[in-house]
């Protein structure tokens, strides 16, 4: 196992994930936060360092930049994301690298009841003697997906410094807001200008992903009846109340994250706001056929039709909207940039592997708009969490795919 990037990446990823830049659905700016310019601007800085061209942030935060071509062949795009998960605490992230991994548990300098171990997660049990990085207990690490960040970075630093290397012209896109699922602008793909694309954002150590959930996202918003409650009687509806009866009415035994796997799909409830007077309940559908996600939305629905008809002073809005579709729909018909990814990791001694994500990546939504883009591993684990970790040595298998993809992309 050549060490050939390891330093590189660690240096990176450390110095990245300590740079929040946390999104927020509830931001109306694109991105939706401007701390995420602040990797923006960083991420800029340093590809005119390295000597990349067309460098530029865009007017929707995403920065863009070239690897100019040495050898003929379709334009490749490489994608990962700036913004943190806005499900934990991404501020003050204080990265921690733990050498040559004994097998044993690690434990976190500001969290000390809190343990990472291979009971825990047990793909750490496979990662003796690597270098293990993770955040210090209190807040994630960010590896999703400043991991892939780091990775780009290095691959489009190692091309840039030598010119002898054969490759194909490769644009490059950081993009604000996946984790809000508004990572891809409509004016994306014409920017990037690829032939295909590949979002560095999965998980164990070759992977290569080309079907992912398809998505909705719901609010409903109930409007009860304020009334001073010393005075209340026969008056009040308490929106709270009729909150707590609405997530009475769905499932609690299945249809839910936590008690799904594999191609399963859920409805999840991950937010309650209001007072009695107001309630707010947001929602993600997921399935990974659009029946199945139909069916789900069709059923909030009719929870939401029931608790209206119990309570007529009440009103109970829900609203559903797209968020992205399964990319199998599109890249099942040309495998090309999937098997060429396949290829690529054979070709570093790595066993490519295709499972469904149980999740999606802005890849689903750049091939939904025409830019073909499956996903490739980072190594990255227990993501949005405080367990999050990720291996450097992982990240380096990651590099080595890229620019072994790179080159045989190859024409002729």
């Amino acid at each position: 196992m050549t060490a050939e990037f390891d330093t590189e990446l660690e240096t990176r990823l450390v110095r990245y994930a300590a740079i929040d830049s946390q999104s927020d659905e509830r931001g109306t700016a694109s991105p939706s936060t401007a701390i995420q310019l602040d990797m923006a601007r960083l991420l800029a800085e340093e590809l005119t360092g390295i000597g990349a061209a067309d460098v530029q942030i865009t007017d929707y935060g995403a920065v863009l930049a070239t690897v100019p071509a040495t050898a003929d062949g379709p334009v490749v795009g490489f994608l990962a994301h700036v913004d943190t998960a806005p499900a934990f605490n991404a501020t003050g992230v204080k990265p921690v690298v733990h050498r040559r991994y004994n097998g044993g548990t690690i434990s976190f300098a500001d969290a000390p009841g809190l343990v990472l171990s291979p009971e825990v997660s047990p793909y750490l049990g496979s990662k003796l003697g690597h270098d293990i990085i993770t955040a210090s207990g209190t807040t994630l690490l960010g590896a999703d997906d400043k991991a892939g960040v780091a990775i780009l970075m290095t691959m489009a630093r190692h091309l840039l410094a030598d010119p002898s290397i054969p490759h194909p012209k490769l644009r490059l896109a950081f993009t604000p807001d996946e984790e809000i699922g508004r990572g891809v602008d409509k004016r994306l793909p014409a920017d990037l200008g690829a032939d295909f694309a590949y979002t560095l954002d999965g998980g164990q150590v070759g992977e290569v992903e080309y079907e992912s959930f398809s998505a909705d996202g719901a609010v409903v918003k109930i409007t009860g009846v304020s009334a001073h409650p010393g005075y209340a009687k026969g008056k009040l509806v308490n929106a709270l109340h009729l909150a707590a009866k609405l997530v009475n009415l769905l499932p609690q035994q299945s249809l839910v994250p936590e008690l799904t796997d594999g191609r399963e799909g859920f409805l999840h409830l991950y937010e309650i706001t209001g007072t009695a007077a107001e309630a707010e309940l947001r929602f993600i559908l997921r399935d990974f056929e659009l029946d199945g996600l139909e069916a789900k939305g069709a059923l909030l629905r009719q929870a939401c039709d029931a608790l209206a008809a119990t309570e007529p002073r009440a009103t109970v809005a829900c609203e559903i909207r797209a968020q992205y579709r399964n990319m199998r729909y599109w890249l099942e018909k040309d495998m090309t940039p999937v098997d060429l990814a396949r290829a690529a990791c054979e070709a570093e001694g790595i066993a490519p592997v295709s499972v469904p994500i149980r999740g999606g990546t802005d890849g689903s939504r750049l091939t939904e708009m025409g830019v073909p883009c499956p996903n490739i591993f980072t190594g990255m684990q227990e993501i949005h969490g405080p367990l999050e970790w990720i291996s450097v040595q992982d990240m380096a298998a990651a590099t080595r795919v890229c620019l072994r993809l790179a080159g045989m992309a190859v024409r002729g």
